[in-house]
Parts: structure tokens; C-alpha cells; sequence
């Protein structure tokens, strides 16, 4: 008996010393999602973020990064995020609208003028309120950045110089009502699919088109089914990346300090690393024979008009902040 309480008194004993044991004695490894592969300029600049991060801690903190769409559809990983499952995702406005409604304003279709208007936006105070209020949500996620995903513009198999070329034919959208009401606005049949999905369906002829930028055009191959890309620029939607608010919450304050502080970073260097590789791929998608076609936007600005006006309605003061910026 006495041998016995001995033992639980040891084993308290070592239970008490690893509870007193500092944070920094235990290592953290942050999962980081993202759907774009490896070498892409998300992936890149959150990859650099982590080996900071490391740096700062002496190892305390690590980061592994899963690319490619491993850990799921970016829906998925929104879910996985929100529990803790994974750590930090590299996520687009458009998947995090139904989640945090206030996103909405930077999703709507035109509601920048170029992507200079947009990075002006997002650097300043309003991009600072819409990451404090995704931080703030019920939604578990503390916003750490934006990140340049340009202007999107649809490609296709056929040409599509004006809204009437649209007609019968279905573009896949993100998985969000506002961009399925975009595209039937400007004359298509938008269809809602999970971006790892597009490319069968391209092969397979279940959507006739898609939109999206340059770089993602070419790193996912799904210029190997379309043969035209006309510039609408119908939406230029800055992406975002979040930590789980459950690995947030686990940070002290000054590693917390240190995870806003190489986010920062990340969103700037991203933006370097972007710039360049849209001149890069532009020029690959060129050479396998993709057709730029240069259009009158001014047809498909004033076609999404009631999209603006419905999702915009509750935005009508934001907007003409956002507008007023030069």
C-alpha cells in the first residue's frame, strides 16, 4: 500500500512539473491549407511566414504547409479551420461571404475600378475594419491578411466579346450566391462548383467555361480545355488568410504580436511575388495558343447593376467610401 501511494505521489508530483513547464518547452505545429499548388505566390508567402515565425520562437512555433487542395475544397477547409483541425488556410472572399456577410462588399461585382483601387482599399482603414470584423464574427476565424488574387475574367471554349456570346452557356462560379447571380446577369448560366472540380468538368463538357486569373488558369491546366480568355475583369476579389481563433487563442501576446506582424509581411511580399507571376503566366498561356480578347467592360458593368443593388443595398455607405478612394 505504502509503495502504492508512493507511486501516485510521483506520478502528481511529474504531472505538476510538466503543468509548470513554460509554453516554449512545447512545440506548436500550424497546418496550413491552401488549393493553389507549390510555388504559387499564396503558398510561397505563407511558407515564409512560418519559417519567420520559427525563427522568432527558436522552434516553437513550426508551420507545415498542405498546397494542391489536400486538406480539401476551400469550404472544407473553411470547416476544418473554424474547429481547429487545421491552423492557418489561404482562402478566397467569395467562400467566406456566407460565413461573414460583411465580406460582401469586396465581392460584388465592378466594385473597384483596377487593382490599384483595390490594394488602396485593402491597405488602408477599410481594410483594417473588414479583418477586425471577421476576427470579431461568430465565425472562430481572427483575419490575418489580404493577398492579390487580381482580376478575374472568364475563359472559354468559345469567344465571348459582348453579353449576348454568353448566352446558353455554363461558367462555373464560386460557391456563392452573389457570383452565381453575376454570371446570369451577364448573360451566362453560372453554375457553383468547388474549384477542384473544374478542370473534369471543363474535360468533360458539364460547364463550358470558367473565370478566374491568369496564374490559376495555367498552374491548374485548365487551359487545356478552354481556347479564349476575355478580359471583363468582372470581379477582382482579394483573397485572405485566417488562423483558427482555437490556435489563436493558444498564442501568448507576444506570439500573437509576432503572427501579425509577419502577416503583414507575407501580404506585401505575396503582392511582389504576384505581379510577376501574372506577366509569367500571361505569356505561357499566350504561347500554348490561349486568345487574350481585350472587350468593352461597359456592357457587363451595366448588366450586374441589380446584382450591385441587391447585395449592395445594405453597403450603400461603404461602397461610396470604397468609390472615393483615389
Amino acid at each position: 500500500m505504502q509503495n502504492r501511494r508512493h507511486l501516485i505521489r510521483s506520478a502528481l508530483s511529474a504531472a505538476a512539473i510538466a503543468c509548470a513547464l513554460p509554453a516554449a518547452a512545447q512545440t506548436l505545429t500550424l497546418k496550413a491549407s491552401d488549393v493553389h499548388p507549390a510555388g504559387y505566390p499564396n503558398v510561397v508567402a505563407v511558407e515564409n511566414l512560418g519559417k519567420k515565425l520559427e525563427a522568432a520562437t527558436k522552434g516553437r512555433i513550426k508551420l507545415q504547409m498542405f498546397p494542391g487542395g489536400v486538406l480539401g475544397s476551400e469550404k472544407e477547409v473553411v470547416e476544418q479551420t473554424q474547429v481547429g483541425a487545421i491552423q492557418i488556410a489561404r482562402i478566397s472572399l467569395g467562400v467566406l461571404g456566407p460565413v461573414v456577410p460583411d465580406v460582401n462588399v469586396f465581392n460584388m461585382p465592378f466594385v473597384f475600378r483596377d487593382e490599384a483601387h483595390m490594394r488602396k482599399v485593402i491597405d488602408g482603414p477599410i481594410g483594417r475594419e473588414i479583418l477586425d470584423k471577421i476576427s470579431s464574427s461568430p465565425a472562430r476565424l481572427v483575419a490575418l491578411g489580404f493577398m492579390d488574387s487580381g482580376s478575374r475574367s472568364l475563359y472559354t471554349k468559345k469567344p465571348v466579346r459582348a453579353p449576348a456570346d454568353l448566352k446558353g452557356q455554363k461558367i462555373r462560379m464560386m460557391g456563392n450566391p452573389l457570383f452565381v447571380d453575376t454570371m446570369n446577369a451577364m448573360g451566362g448560366n453560372g453554375i457553383s462548383m468547388g474549384h477542384t472540380e473544374v478542370f473534369g468538368a471543363l474535360q468533360t463538357g458539364v460547364i463550358d467555361g470558367a473565370e478566374n486569373n491568369p496564374p490559376t488558369l495555367f498552374t491548374s491546366n485548365q487551359y487545356t480545355t478552354v481556347k479564349y480568355y476575355t478580359q471583363t475583369n468582372h470581379l477582382i476579389i482579394p483573397e485572405i488568410f485566417v488562423m483558427s481563433k482555437v490556435t489563436w487563442d493558444k498564442l501568448s501576446k507576444d506570439e500573437q504580436a509576432l503572427v501579425r506582424k509577419f502577416s503583414r509581411e507575407a501580404q506585401m511580399e505575396q503582392r511582389g511575388l504576384w505581379d510577376k507571376s501574372v506577366a509569367e503566366y500571361t505569356g505561357k498561356l499566350k504561347a500554348a495558343g490561349i486568345e487574350f480578347i481585350n472587350t468593352d467592360t461597359k456592357p457587363f458593368y451595366d448588366a450586374t447593376a441589380p446584382v450591385r443593388a441587391k447585395y449592395g443595398a445594405q453597403f450603400t455607405d461603404l461602397m461610396k467610401r470604397i468609390a472615393d478612394v483615389k
